[in-house]
């Protein structure tokens, strides 16, 4: 049985209003990736991380799925083998397309205790003073993988890597690894591989195909072609 294992980024929910870190003008354009997206920054000063998180989860909960995300809920309806999505993105849009999705980076709808671990439903706005449900300590993060930690589901995407017949990558930079070394993977593995991107990446070469242009133009046509 045909299998895709489709990995997304940023570029993907870019037309949703939803910026990426390299974009100027938006959310990360206003702080250092040091300040809000690394455990050492959470310790130094949590209510920046905190403030800076809720704006990102009000942001996306209003946002809505673009044309791209719907074409990928598509197919994985209606496609005749198995289709895997592993997301870089933490906005939910994959869910609110009516995807199932693996949450490589965790998501903004999710709060984490630093303390016992317990996981919640993050409420729109957190601060410091949000306590855990469980322990009851004011040790609740963002359920979101910073830089410098392992993501989550590791050995669950490698399998999936592992037996893949297409390998597709979608928005993704190609710049933070382990996501960058997917391709290398897929293609050890046998699969065939295509990249679908506004532009070139530095990973373009080890791609057996490309489709190059906006996510909702590019995701929809390719998705076509594959159902027939």
């Amino acid at each position: 049985m045909d299998k895709i294992v489709i990995l997304t980024g940023a570029g993907l929910s870019a037309e949703s209003g939803l910026g990426t870190f390299r974009d100027e003008g938006g959310l990360w354009a206003q702080h250092r990736i040091e300040d809000v997206a690394t455990p050492e920054g959470y310790a130094r000063d949590p209510a920046l991380v905190h403030r800076f998180y809720t704006a990102r989860r009000i942001q996306a909960s209003e946002a809505r799925p673009n044309a791209a995300h719907d074409a990928l809920a598509r197919l994985q309806r209606a496609f005749g083998g198995e289709v895997v999505l592993i997301t870089q993105n933490v906005d939910g849009l994959h869910e609110k397309a009516g995807s199932e999705a693996i949450h490589m980076h965790g998501t903004l709808a999710g709060a984490l205790c630093a303390a016992c671990g317990h996981r919640w439903t993050a409420p729109l706005d957190m601060t410091p003073d949000t306590a855990c449900p469980a322990c009851h300590g004011t040790t609740a993060r963002p359920d979101v993988v910073w830089f410098g930690e392992m993501p989550y589901f590791m050995e669950e995407i490698a399998d999936h890597l592992a037996d893949c017949t297409l390998f597709a990558a979608i928005g993704t930079s190609g710049q933070v690894y382990p996501a960058a070394g997917f391709v290398q993977e897929a293609r050890q593995a046998g699969a065939q591989t295509i990249e679908l991107n506004l532009e070139p990446t530095d990973l373009s070469r080890l791609f057996h195909s490309r489709r190059i242009g906006p996510a909702t133009r590019v995701v929809p046509e390719w998705v076509a072609s594959l159902l027939g």
